[in-house]
């Protein structure tokens, strides 16, 4: 079994959601791809899809098993690349996207950096909180935050993503901490209002009251003051107005600091993660592959999310 080929096009069905779909952009019949990923499956001996005669979905080994493939496959053109490139420069005009708030702390910062080393790409960042349409608007990467959409993109998690409870501890004196999330109905809650995204509400993990097992749930809290905008929240929650339930790539160096203080720790729920995403290309430019690399780099050192991006080492 050629095991790159075949995960090539495991990654292939499960994007696109259809073999006959993978087989055509592969220019083979659906069967070939079919006895592939029966050999794989074998292989691995689990099960990592449900084929029915409508549609293909991923079991829970096989979302896991797609992220491993994705990162393999993209290390594994880097590597081709650093070689085949031998010492070309990367040259051309890089489109990138990230939402607002996390692309003006943690992408903006690295952009000048990147351009250092290599002067001669130049550079356009769109910051905005929409789901860009990277292939039909010309992007060649985003950097998103937080589960992802089903689509045809390849993804690689390149950090974790925390959602905490924080506040300052001059309101903590003045109101006390809470010990259970039930508690936060008697506190300043600072939401986001109903027009913008969170309408679940605050996720912690919780005991089931039936089976005791732990789960997530989602708990509205409300409060006196309420905004569209995450950096206002954030603001009002320095000034000590009140409980702010915020990422921490948005609070940990406040954390740090002692600005704030985070609590509830032990009903936080699992992480989510800060993914690059791009449209499945084989041959992808190397500017893009070099953004990539340096996001990865970045976002791999812990003092970046402590301490800002510029106690990060150069690259």
């Amino acid at each position: 079994m050629d095991k790159l080929k075949v995960f090539e096009s495991f990654v292939s069905v499960a994007t696109r959601g259809s073999l006959s779909a993978a087989a055509r952009a592969e220019g083979v019949a659906p069967a070939i791809m079919g006895r592939r990923l029966d050999a794989l499956e074998e292989h691995l001996g689990v099960k990592l899809l449900v084929r029915t005669t409508r549609r293909i979905s991923l079991t829970h080994e096989g979302s896991a098993f797609l992220e491993d493939c994705q990162r393999l496959l993209a290390d594994v053109a880097d590597a081709e690349a650093s070689v085949s490139a031998g010492g070309v420069k990367a040259t051309g005009h890089l489109r990138i996207t990230a939402p607002a708030g996390f692309g003006r702390r943690h992408v903006a910062p690295l952009v000048p950096r990147f351009r250092e080393l290599h002067p001669e790409v130049t550079v356009s960042l769109n910051l905005s909180d929409r789901v860009v349409d990277l292939a039909g608007e010309g992007f060649d990467c985003a950097v998103r935050v937080g589960d992802l959409a089903d689509s045809a993109l390849v993804s690689m998690r390149i950090a974790d993503n925390r959602r905490l409870c924080v506040a300052t501890p001059a309101y903590l004196e003045r109101r006390g901490r809470p010990l259970h999330p039930g508690e936060l109905a008697q506190h300043d809650c600072l939401t986001l209002s109903s027009d913008a995204s969170q309408t679940r509400g605050w996720a912690f993990r919780l005991p089931d009251p039936e089976t005791g097992a732990m789960d997530v749930v989602h708990i509205k809290p409300g409060g006196p003051l309420d905004c569209s905008d995450g950096q206002v929240l954030h603001d009002w929650c320095l000034g000590g107005w009140g409980i702010a339930w915020r990422s921490t790539w948005e609070v940990e160096a406040e954390i740090a600091a002692g600005r704030l203080v985070e609590v509830l720790q032990e009903f936080a729920a699992p992480p989510n993660g800060i993914f690059v995403v791009f449209p499945q290309r084989k041959h992808m430019p190397l500017r893009v592959r070099l953004w990539i690399d340096c996001l990865k780099f970045y976002y791999e050192q812990p003092d970046f999310w402590r301490l800002g991006p510029a106690s990060a080492p150069s690259l």
